[in-house]
């Protein structure tokens, strides 16, 4: 699920807007992708995912949660895209951003 924020509401970098909201920065070793990551419990899946994509006057968050971890067999894993935890995180990092807690 996609989120766009426009970058004159955000007063620091996205980076580390989600490392204070407790995402880690991760490279997938198989394709080199930069991305962020937050557990939900106290072992490494599940766990939200999150891509940033920015542009001009926008930064995009495409965030999912990962279920499982992908093996060679599979090329993709278990995945969440719609659901209402996923919808809740970006609901909450949403209001970091609006109340400039972050």
């Amino acid at each position: 699920m996609k989120m766009k924020i426009n970058l004159s509401k955000v007063n620091i970098n996205p980076s580390n807007f989600l490392k204070r909201a407790g995402y880690g920065f991760i490279v997938d070793r198989q394709n080199g992708k930069e991305s962020y990551v937050r557990r939900l419990d106290s072992g490494y899946y599940p766990r939200f995912h999150m891509y940033v994509t920015e542009s001009e006057d926008n930064i995009i968050f495409n965030l999912h949660i990962d279920q499982q971890q992908s093996s060679i067999s599979r090329k993709r894993h278990k995945s969440e895209y719609d659901s209402e935890r996923v919808l809740n995180e970006l609901k909450r990092l949403k209001q970091l951003i609006d109340t400039n807690k972050i």
